[in-house]
C-alpha cells in the first residue's frame, strides 16, 4: 500500500477528468489508475468519484477530500523544494504553456538561460494559441498575452508590448498611405480572428480619447505570423503587436503607418490557478521572466530605430 501514490492518483484523476488522461500524465497503465483509486476508496470506506460511461463526478466527500489531498501533496513538494533550495538547487518538472508565435520567437533564450542557471529543472512546454485549461492539463504556469478574461487565475504582468499598424511597401504605393485611422475603412485589412472584436481596431486619439474604426476584413486569420507574411506580400494592412511584426519591419517588408496615434498596448502575464500551490521553481521562473523582460522590450526598440531612421530630419 502506497498512500502517496493513491493520493497523487486521485488528485490527477480529478484534474484531468478521466482515467485515461490521468494514466498518461502519471505514465502508468489505465488499469493501475483504476486499481489505486478503488484501493483508496476501499480503505476509506467511502465513494470519492461517481463513474458513468461519459464522465467522472466527485461526490461531496470526494470534493472535501480533494482539497485536503492537494494541500498534503503541495506541502510535501514544498518541503522537498525547501531542502534543495537551501542548497541552491531547484529540481523537478516545470510545465509551461506558451502562445505559439511568442514562444517560438521570444521564449527560447530566456528558458535556455533559466535552464543553465537551474539544470535540475526539466521543462515540459506546450506551444499553442488555444486557451489551455491549466488545472485540467496540469500546467504549472502559462504566459498569456492580452486582456485576461478568467478572474479565477492569479496573474503577474511580465511585460507590455505596443501594437503597430503596417502594410507592405508595394500595397501602400498602389493604394495610398492612410492619413487617419478612419481611412482604414477604404483599405483591404487583414484581421486577427483571435481578438474579441477582430473587425474593430481601437486606438487613442490626440485628445486621449479611446476610439475605434470598423474595418471590413479582406482576410481573417488566427495566426499573427500568417498575417505578417500576407501583409508582406501586399495583400492588405495589419494591426499586430510589435513582438510579431518587428522583424518584418526591420527587413523593410512592412512599413509602420498611422504612427501619430496610440494603438493598443498588449500586456503579457504569467498566470497560474488559485488552487495550484506555487512551488519554489514556479515562483523562481516567474520572477526570472519579470526580470528578463523588464524595461523597454527588444522588439519595441527595433521598431523605434526603424521609425527614427525613416522620420524626416
Amino acid at each position: 500500500m502506497d498512500r502517496f501514490e493513491d493520493l497523487q492518483t486521485f488528485v490527477t484523476v480529478v484534474e484531468t477528468g478521466s482515467f485515461t488522461a490521468a494514466a498518461d500524465r502519471l505514465d502508468v497503465a489505465k488499469s493501475a489508475v483504476s486499481r489505486r483509486l478503488s484501493a483508496l476508496e476501499e480503505r476509506l470506506g467511502v465513494q470519492l468519484i461517481r463513474r458513468t460511461t461519459r464522465r467522472l463526478n466527485l461526490t461531496e466527500t470526494g470534493r472535501s477530500f480533494h482539497v485536503h489531498c492537494v494541500r498534503i501533496l503541495a506541502d510535501l513538494e514544498e518541503a522537498e523544494s525547501a531542502v534543495t533550495q537551501a542548497h541552491g538547487e531547484l529540481r523537478g518538472r516545470l510545465r509551461v504553456a506558451l502562445p505559439l508565435s511568442f514562444g517560438l520567437h521570444h521564449m527560447c533564450r530566456p528558458i535556455a538561460r533559466f535552464s543553465r542557471r537551474h539544470p535540475g529543472v526539466d521543462f515540459d512546454l506546450d506551444l499553442n494559441d488555444r486557451r489551455v485549461n491549466l488545472l485540467e492539463e496540469g500546467i504549472d504556469v502559462a504566459v498569456r498575452i492580452g486582456q485576461l478574461r478568467d478572474s479565477t487565475l492569479i496573474a503577474r504582468k511580465i511585460f507590455e508590448s505596443r501594437t503597430v499598424v503596417c502594410g507592405g511597401p508595394k500595397y501602400l504605393q498602389e493604394h495610398g498611405m492612410p492619413q487617419t485611422p478612419d481611412d482604414l475603412r477604404q483599405h483591404a485589412c487583414l484581421a486577427y480572428s483571435n481578438l474579441a472584436e477582430p473587425d474593430r481596431w481601437t486606438y487613442v486619439d490626440e485628445a486621449g480619447e479611446k476610439r475605434a474604426v470598423a474595418i471590413k476584413p479582406a482576410m481573417s486569420v488566427n495566426s499573427g505570423e500568417f498575417l505578417c507574411a500576407a501583409a508582406g506580400l501586399n495583400l492588405g494592412l495589419i494591426m499586430l503587436p510589435t513582438f510579431i511584426a518587428h522583424e518584418a519591419i526591420q527587413r523593410g517588408e512592412l512599413v509602420p503607418i498611422l504612427t501619430g496615434w496610440n494603438w493598443p498596448v498588449t500586456p503579457a502575464y504569467a498566470i497560474y490557478p488559485q488552487t495550484r500551490h506555487l512551488s519554489y521553481r514556479v515562483r523562481a521562473f516567474i520572477d526570472f521572466l519579470v526580470e528578463y523582460f523588464s524595461g523597454t522590450s527588444s522588439w519595441d526598440r527595433d521598431c523605434d530605430r526603424v521609425a527614427s531612421a525613416n522620420s524626416p530630419q
